[in-house]
């Protein structure tokens, strides 16, 4: 069985490893706290997850997913990822992040920073642009009428491939942004950033997004 590490147990990071477990997966999951303060969660969660450090988290998972504030994108171990996808949920809060200059002007992304960080993986875009708690809420069957839809985006085919599978067991259509230079599209403050919109709509918003806010 597949094994997702989870590097972040906050709201997005507890969600994902709730429906991830509930869909058969095991789960890894990690924070930066200590693996012993998540023994409810993992209690909650049940004999597919286990507690760990992030380092563990990285090592065990075969493919991962990133979730933390982005002003700690520096701490997210390196080695333990390398030639795995990695799946980052950010977006920039400069309230809580500070500023990222960089960010400010458009000249990066915010998973581009994370995929610069981790030259060795392959960085996918991922459950950034919808509310944590309709992440094991607001899926759908394959099919359904005006099923909601997801964006991801990433510079390496298989990382967009695997986003796009998880989309679908977790219940929603996926738009494909294309590569990282473009996955500010879908990120705070732009058209698409949590609304629920199905395919189409979610295209034609991720279309007229603005470069900066």
């Amino acid at each position: 069985m597949t094994t997702i590490g989870i590097i972040g147990a906050g709201h997005i990071g507890s969600q994902v490893a709730r429906k991830a477990v509930q869909l058969g997966y095991d789960v890894v999951i990690s924070n930066s706290r200590g693996p012993e303060t998540l023994a409810e969660l993992v209690a909650e969660l049940g004999p597919r997850a286990r507690a760990a450090t992030p380092a563990e988290a990285a090592a065990t998972g075969d493919f991962a997913v990133v979730t933390v504030p982005l002003r700690n994108y520096r701490d997210i171990p390196v080695e333990p990822l390398a030639g795995k996808v990695v799946i980052d949920t950010n977006n920039y809060y400069w309230e809580r992040d500070g500023r990222f200059p960089a960010l400010d002007s458009g000249e990066a992304t915010t998973s581009g920073l994370l995929q610069e960080h981790l030259p060795a993986s392959k960085v996918a875009k991922g459950f950034n642009h919808i509310m944590a708690k309709q992440i094991t809420t607001d899926g759908t069957p394959a099919g359904t009428p005006n099923r909601r839809a997801l964006a991801t985006a990433s510079d390496y085919a298989e990382a967009s491939a695997l986003v796009t599978k998880l989309y679908d067991e977790f219940g929603f259509d996926t738009v494909n942004i294309g590569p990282l230079s473009e996955s500010w599209r879908a990120e705070r403050d732009r058209p698409a950033y949590v609304v629920r919109q199905n395919a189409a709509q979610l295209a034609e918003n991720l279309a007229k997004a603005p470069r900066t806010t």
